[in-house]
């Protein structure tokens, strides 16, 4: 009797932790299509903040941040994300989590 009831319990935990974890990918999607946009318009605008040789030399500062859920923050990536939110206002309430993935994605 235990067996059914802790197999049904097993696989709607399953379920939900799937759930989850497309959501947050869902989010960090659409936050960097967000982002992505909002550097092609400020390409136009301003110097391109994806060709800014200080978001640039941030990428391994930006990947040590991801790889590391943010334990590790590199000099080179915190002169990125003050370039990206001083000239980027939409970056400015963004978690610097998200921030970085957008640096590796560019």
């Amino acid at each position: 009797m235990h067996r059914p009831l802790l197999a049904a319990v097993a696989l709607i935990a399953l379920f939900t932790g799937g759930v989850q974890a497309q959501t947050l990918v869902a989010t960090s999607n659409i936050i960097v299509r967000a982002l992505d946009r909002t550097f092609d318009f400020t390409s136009d605008t301003t110097t391109s903040i994806r060709d800014s040789k200080i978001v640039l030399a941030a990428r391994d500062d930006a990947a040590s941040f991801v790889a590391s859920q943010g334990a590790i923050r590199g000099a080179q990536l915190e002169a990125a994300l003050g370039t990206i939110r001083s000239r980027v206002p939409q970056a400015q309430h963004v978690s610097d989590q998200v921030l970085a993935e957008a640096i590796l994605a560019r």
